[in-house]
């Protein structure tokens, strides 16, 4: 098995969101040649056993100078398993403190790539890509552990189906023991329907337009999923799942941001947006995670 190893320091969620109700020359020299741009570097540790990640210098890409970074850690060419770290808030020098497995026989090794991207994480808009490090299995000597910095590369595009994005809010209010899960809007879709129709977007753009409340006693919200599933209606067969997502326990990276928010913020609705998973990936966290 591989473990990886991301990690930093440990920051306060404190939000400022506003909203209370949703959370929403003419010369002729031959031009000089630009430097690169600068990304950032990724510190690691890397044996069999374990990875370790320090990230620092990121650029900011927020407009008061800072960033929100975390980071994805997948190995190529499957990306069956993908893990974040925590967000940290408003830093260009995160230490992240993060364990990760991946269960890879040894023999299989050679023929995977380590990915790990630092991203810049926005509640309501798509998350940006700061830079990325890959790393070629076969070409990692695993009888010593490797330890290095390494500049950022531009990070490329994941290839993965789109399944479209969910917005809801979360409201804890701890004295009454109540979670509200309002779904606010979802956009971009994936067309179901052969027509390509979008039978599949309910009418749900107003804030409150689906509401629900589930009673949940203080002593047991730690130990709660919220789990959300867009499905493709359909009058005569089977309604199919679209995409899913869960936060609460056991979730990570920006769902765990959402969820942490919320438990920050009693009696205060946190809306952000979500990407939509793969209703099996989704499935095979929730049954493997205890």
């Amino acid at each position: 098995m591989m473990d990886v190893k991301d990690g930093a320091k440990t920051e306060a969620f404190q939000d400022e969101e506003e909203d209370a109700e949703t959370g929403l020359t003419d010369t002729e020299k031959e031009p000089e040649p630009k430097e690169d741009e600068k990304l950032g570097k990724l510190q690691y540790s890397l044996d069999y056993n374990f990875t370790e990640n320090t990230a620092a210098e990121l650029p900011a890409m927020d407009m008061g100078g800072t960033s929100d970074p975390y980071v994805k850690v997948y190995l190529l060419p499957d990306k069956k398993k993908k893990f974040e770290t925590k967000v940290h808030r408003k830093t260009l020098n995160p230490t992240f403190n993060e364990q990760f497995t991946f269960k890879v026989p040894y023999v299989e090794l050679g023929g995977k790539t380590l990915i790990m991207t630092v991203y810049d994480f926005d509640r309501f808009s798509k998350h940006d890509a700061i830079g990325d490090i890959k790393v070629p299995m076969n070409k990692v000597d695993f009888s010593h552990v490797t330890e290095e910095w390494r500049d950022l590369q531009s990070a490329e595009k994941e290839e993965q189906e789109k399944l479209g994005d969910i917005c809801f809010s979360l409201r804890y209010v701890p004295t009454a023991g109540k979670l509200t899960v309002v779904i606010l809007e979802a956009k971009n879709l994936k067309k179901m329907d052969v027509g390509g129709l979008d039978t599949n977007r309910p009418p749900c753009s107003e804030p409150g337009a689906m509401s629900f409340s589930f009673e949940v006693p203080f002593e047991q919200i730690q130990k709660v999923q919220i789990v959300v599933t867009v499905l493709d209606y359909d009058k005569i067969g089977k309604n199919d799942a679209i995409g899913k997502v869960f936060v609460g326990l056991n979730s990570s990276g920006t769902e765990l941001r959402h969820w942490s928010d919320m438990l920050a913020n009693p009696r205060r609705p946190i809306a952000q947006w979500h990407v939509l998973k793969v209703e099996e990936e989704v499935d095979a966290q929730l049954s493997t995670k205890k």
